[in-house]
């Protein structure tokens, strides 16, 4: 069997990864997909905070950002574009083979890891659940029989940083052992906010005003704690696995700025006199965070796996259920006014039910088998907030401009714009809020064969038929505000409407050839089906004629308008559907092995189609709505090595190329403007990105020392469908230097510098419009010193 490598930062001697991707212990060198998996020393040893962090050594992946939302995620530009809980992730994420979920639930902390293992392009096949861009798959350190082993490892860093992470393994009999593994992590806000609370934008003063530190170091801050518990029994043919998991985390929500150019910049400004240049530089805050900066989850996670041998086959059945509550709070639009302040109050259950069959004969044929069970229930309120008087401003000036009685011509509130009738909130807020329900459920059957028909050609097959279902429901009160539902959502409703349970199913497909030159390489080619199931938008709702709710727009049957104030069950409204996103993607790779083992290298070719994408569209009847647009053909080439370059240094080099061009984007670019947007590329993904570990390491008296250089960067990016140079991210990179000494006797201390030479950067960029201006997100971390203490035991 070929050898795997996976970077080890303090490593020169590389280890073997066995991943499970395929359903069966393989070398990664021996799967045929485009897969990179890293083992969980080498998580441990860069320092990896969450889930996310696996996308900076990833090639073809992008798109980290320091919360919980994993929408921004890219994996060869396939990308999650709809941010409420109607739709499913394009990124699937796994844990123990259980599914993650979604935003707010998906993203847990990497801790006494085993291995993680990250596939790109569509996965729906081998995972199912929606993996239409790839799959991100964690496996924890499991209990092992007979074994004492455990460990330590403190991190103290800048920012009063500081990390503990601790396991140990209990053996309980020859058959049975538990294994008992916490984490905790705390860090103090890193970029400044220059608001002071001297701008206050309503009638009255601003309701965190009074405990909330505008000044110093304050945002991008965490506090997280974890613990788990898991067991392992093995007697005879029988081995039964148990994981039981709880995190809690506090942390802050996406951190904007607003973008001073542009002609979205100049007609708030215009309209808004009361908004001046925000304070600090480039990359610094000045926002008021006017309903709080909160990124907090409460997860469950259980866990159990049963697997039974019988000689021609294993049985494995896997068991899952998780529970998350989850609150979250932005201010959105990026600036000192108090103009889109947004909020999410979530809690959901998960339930999933997997049975496989795997072939265990060691004969040319290969084969397995299962079917899968989900069942998901939602609840989310979404709160949006938003000062009356620069709502009036700004859509005064849109519709009568220079009519107002301000200077300029420009309104000075709603009481110049509705005259003396207009009766402010008590707060001077509009505070529209929605409440979605979402009961999904769904079922899946997959079946796979392979046949070796010599020593060097083998070729699968595989087949899998999806089904989902899903209900949604919408509470949508009437605001205090006499302003209505007048932004956000453009309607109304008198208790929850519930729309009709809608169903969606496709057959996937996928075909792979394999020849095997010599013992060591590999090339594969590959054709893969993906899919990603239709959905409902989260904040709008239809007529009966279909039309969307907002300002009396939709009709009944006869063509006469609807009252959209007060809308009850049974009068024919619901929910507004979207299609399913499908792929078809082509791939060629080709793995080997090298210097006897010592180096290994991976070569991918794609090309794929992707179409109906599903995007959030603006709609002139108020609300938000999530439509099927237009489609991507894309191709690209990533690479991976892996390689010795003497006795002490060793390196890993990842890169990635991407061409995107998109097509039918009218209903998110307008008319005016498609032919500027025509052809556009998938904005988010930049066209290269890469990442190079340089490992050193040397063996002195009493121990080793040990340590490596990280670099990982992209090009440009971002300008939306439109190509805005004013919300283009700029060409950026992040290093990292470590190093440490690691003795014989299991202790070790090192010292480490994230992001060494103090670059600035962002995550990620919206265009937006109306009264919202372009923002960018998520300022990178700045330069942080830290020292590593830990001890293992055997």
């Amino acid at each position: 069997m070929a050898t795997s490598l996976t970077p080890s930062a303090f490593a020169q001697e590389l280890e073997e990864v066995m991943v499970t991707a395929t359903k069966r212990s393989e070398s990664v060198q021996d799967v045929p997909l485009a897969i990179t998996a890293f083992s969980g020393n080498f998580t441990k040893d860069v320092n990896m905070d969450d889930v996310k962090d696996l996308v900076s050594f990833t090639p073809g992946v992008t798109g980290n950002s320091q919360d919980s939302f994993i929408d921004a995620i890219s994996i060869r530009g396939i990308r999650t574009q709809d941010f409420g809980i109607g739709g499913d992730p394009s990124a699937a994420f796994f844990k123990n083979d259980l599914y993650e979920g979604r935003n707010g639930s998906a993203v847990t902390s990497l801790f006494d890891m085993e291995r993680s293992e990250i596939l790109r392009g569509p996965q729906g096949f081998l995972f199912g659940r929606n993996s239409i861009g790839g799959a991100f798959s964690v496996h924890t350190q499991k209990a092992q029989i007979g074994s004492t082993d455990g460990y330590i490892d403190v991190d103290l860093g800048e920012n009063e940083h500081r990390t503990i992470e601790a396991a140990q393994n209990v053996p309980v009999n020859d058959n049975f052992a538990m294994r008992f593994a916490g984490y905790y992590s705390h860090e103090d806000g890193v970029i400044e906010n220059k608001y002071n609370g001297d701008s206050l934008s309503h009638s009255t003063p601003n309701p965190v005003s009074e405990y909330y530190d505008y000044n110093g170091d304050d945002m991008i801050k965490h506090e997280k704690a974890a613990l788990r518990f898991s067991t392992t029994y093995e007697k005879d043919r029988l081995m039964v696995q148990t994981f039981v998991e709880y995190e809690e985390r506090k942390q802050s929500g996406s951190v904007y700025r607003a973008v001073q150019e542009g002609d979205a910049w100049d007609a708030l400004a215009s309209s808004i006199p009361q908004l001046q240049p925000l304070k600090g530089g480039e990359f610094a805050l000045d926002s008021d965070i006017g309903q709080g900066d909160d990124d907090d989850a409460e997860i469950l996670t259980l866990g159990l796996k049963i697997e039974y041998d019988f000689d021609f086959a294993t049985l494995t059945s896997n068991t899952g259920y998780k529970d998350h509550d989850y609150f979250y709070t932005e201010d959105y639009d990026g600036t000192p006014l108090y103009l889109s302040n947004y909020g999410q109050d979530q809690t959901g259950d998960y339930f999933q039910q997997e049975f496989r069959l795997t072939s265990n004969t060691d004969g040319a044929l290969s084969w397995y088998a299962g079917t899968s069970y989900y069942k998901e229930e939602l609840e989310t309120e979404f709160i949006l907030n938003s000062s009356e008087d620069h709502m009036c401003q700004y859509y005064g000036a849109a519709y009568y401009p220079g009519m107002g009685s301000g200077a300029g011509g420009a309104f000075t509130g709603c009481a110049d714009y509705y005259g003396s009738s207009f009766t402010p909130s008590a707060n001077g807020l509009l505070e529209e809020r929605g409440t979605i329900t979402g009961e999904y459920e769904g079922w899946s059957v997959y079946a796979n064969m392979g046949y070796q028909f010599n020593e060097q050609w083998e070729a699968e097959v595989g087949v899998r038929h999806t089904y989902d279902e899903k209900t949604f429901g919408i509470n949508v009160p009437t605001p205090e505000s006499e302003l209505g539902n007048y932004w956000a959502y453009g309607f109304s409703t008198d208790g929850k409407v519930t729309g009709p349970t809608e169903d969606w199913s496709d057959t996937q497909t996928r075909l792979i050839v394999r020849y095997r030159p010599n013992d060591e390489a590999m090339i594969y080619a590959s054709f893969t089906e993906g899919y990603k199931s239709g959905g409902y938008a989260s904040f709008g709702i239809a007529g009966p004629d279909g039309t969307p709710a907002g300002y009396g727009l939709a009709t009944d049957k006869s063509g006469n308008p609807l009252n959209d104030v007060d809308i009850k069950q049974g009068e024919g409204y619901q929910g507004i559907t979207f299609d399913p996103e499908t792929v078809d993607s082509y791939e060629v790779g080709y793995k080997d092995t090298l210097f006897d083992g010592r180096a290994d290298v991976s070569l991918t070719a794609f090309y794929y189609e992707y179409e109906d994408l599903q995007v959030v569209v603006s709609t002139d009847q108020g609300a938000a709505s999530v439509e099927n647009v237009g489609q991507s053909e894309s191709y690209g080439l990533e690479g991976t090595i892996t390689a010795p370059i003497d006795d002490n240094f060793s390196i890993y080099l990842a890169l990635s190329y991407l061409h995107s061009e998109a097509t039918d984007l009218q209903k998110v670019c307008g008319l005016a403007d498609i032919n500027g947007c025509e052809g556009s590329t998938l904005f988010w993904a930049p066209e290269y990105s890469g990442a190079v570990v340089l490992n050193h390491r040397m063996s002195i008296d009493g121990g080793e020392l040990k340590g490596s250089l990280e670099v990982f960067g992209e090009s440009s990016r971002g300008g939306g469908w439109e190509g805005l140079k004013e919300t283009e991210i700029d060409t950026q990179y992040e290093a990292a230097f470590r190093y440490g000494f690691f003795s014989d006797n299991g202790w070790n201390v090192g010292m480490y510098i994230e992001n060494l030479t103090d670059e600035e950067g962002w995550d990620g960029q919206n265009n937006n419009g109306g009264i919202l201006p372009a923002h960018f997100f998520g300022q990178k971390r700045p330069r942080t010193f830290g020292l590593n203490l830990g001890y293992e035991w055997e």
